[in-house]
């Protein structure tokens, strides 16, 4: 029965794998300052990340609450659609993976690769159906052509009952995260998404709860006139985003609350806010001759994401700080399907985290990026498992230039280099990893 159940384990991860996997996609919408006949800055700090005017944007569902919100106002000509991609160059780097002999044994040597290449492009369609009704469309094309996804794909009702404490979302979604991944500044495979956004410990099964990926579900938003206070709660299918219900059914929720105030700085408003993220997914699927059948997920186990952050600014100088608290349940933190026995002394994986990234805005067309991240585990599911097995330490920097920032196009010349220690993850000795990852690309859309 254990080998079984290892084996529906072992095909859940594959599937899950094809489900799921996607890579975080920033944006930022010309078209916003063709209508409203404002430059990019006034809603960028440098884009795709807001400023706080930005946010106050987004918060009122893409308006300025004046009667240029409603389409039915724009010349005909108008269209609310904007395309990203970026071409660039990279290099790779790992220095133990386990590479194949001719005796069939395995030895760890160093793997690098390096060449010219070109992300996805995403088609950015964004704005209001109408005063008080805002939608957001992104369809996302793979860099191979081969397949296109909908990244994002909701309409919110904004200021029901006359009340900015009353917005309603429905589809697909970004969780209400004020230090979005969606629009990061780094574009690297190692620091171009945040690891505790997506953090799996060695061994654990648990794809769901990754905060990073957009969700399908429903969203409560409110927030003060001046977006000072804001509040959200998010109910959605334990799916990873995928359509078509293939976990079957379960749910999680996302609450996150923060409060700006003026700290004398001429850079922003500074924000201090707390997340919960929590809920369950099933650990194996019934299956039908040896395959699993979609949909029909068993054996629900539950996890939790819950921390705090923070953004500071000084000048010309900001901060954005978080701190994580994870915890899995045993079954997926050993990945043992629900109705399959635990190993002995299996307990829950903890885990504890966060990051600190700083931008040095030189002026709005030159931007300075650097971040640190670290994750630690204060459990592990096994006993006698290495402590520092799946500790991770991730160092990236970056340099953005923008020689062109108008309503119709925006272009970015981008440098980055990141470097990734995981402890414990050498498929081999079980030692750290050392990982990098250079990147020089132009980033555009228009």
């Amino acid at each position: 029965m254990a080998c079984t159940a290892r084996r529906t384990c072992a095909g859940l991860f594959v599937l899950a794998c094809l489900f799921f996997a996607c890579l975080p996609n920033a944006f930022a919408f010309p078209a916003f300052a063709r209508k409203y006949g404002l430059p990019c800055s006034a809603c960028h700090e440098a884009w795709p990340m807001l400023n706080i005017f930005g946010q106050t944007f987004k918060d009122n569902g893409y308006q300025l609450m004046n009667d240029r919100d409603s389409p039915i106002w724009q010349n005909p000509s108008y269209w609310p659609v904007a395309f990203r991609i970026t071409p660039h160059w990279h290099r790779e780097s790992t220095d133990k993976v386990a590479i194949d002999q001719p005796d069939g044994s395995q030895v760890e040597a160093k793997l690098m690769t390096h060449g010219f290449d070109i992300s996805g492009m995403d088609i950015l369609s964004g704005g209001t159906l109408y005063n008080n009704i805002s939608f957001l469309l992104v369809p996302s094309i793979d860099s191979g052509a081969e397949s296109i996804g909908i990244e994002s794909a909701w309409v919110r009702f904004d200021n029901l009952l006359k009340s900015p404490w009353l917005n309603i979302k429905m589809g697909k979604m970004e969780f209400d995260n004020i230090i979005s991944e969606k629009r990061g500044m780094m574009l690297s495979s190692l620091g171009g998404g945040y690891q505790l956004y997506h953090f799996i410990p060695f061994g654990d099964s648990n794809f769901f709860g990754q905060i990073g990926d957009n969700q399908l579900g429903i969203e409560w938003m409110g927030h003060s006139k001046n977006d000072r206070t804001r509040i959200s709660a998010s109910l959605v299918s334990s799916n990873d985003g995928t359509p078509g219900l293939p976990a079957g059914n379960s749910y999680s929720t996302f609450i996150t609350a923060s409060q700006a105030f003026n700290a004398g700085y001429a850079g922003g408003l500074d924000r201090f806010g707390a997340y919960y993220y929590g809920g369950s997914a099933p650990t194996y699927f019934l299956t039908s001759g040896g395959v699993p059948i979609p949909g029909a997920g068993r054996g629900n186990a539950g996890f939790h994401r819950e921390g705090v952050f923070g953004l500071v600014y000084v000048k010309k100088l900001d901060f954005q700080l978080y701190y994580q608290h994870g915890w899995d349940s045993r079954y997926f933190a050993t990945s043992t399907a629900g109705n399959a026995p635990l190993p002995p002394g299996a307990r829950p994986a903890i885990w504890n985290g966060g990051f600190l990234e700083t931008h040095y805005v030189f002026n709005p067309q030159l931007v300075a990026i650097q971040r640190s991240e670290f994750v630690r585990m204060s459990q592990q599911a096994i006993p006698g498992t290495p402590a520092h097995q799946s500790d991770l330490d991730v160092y990236t920097f970056g340099l953005r230039w923008y020689p062109i920032m108008l309503s119709r196009a925006g272009l970015a010349l981008h440098g980055e280099y990141a470097l990734e220690h995981n402890l414990g993850a050498s498929p081999l000795t079980f030692t750290g990893v050392n990982s990098s990852s250079v990147f020089l690309g132009l980033d555009f859309d228009f």
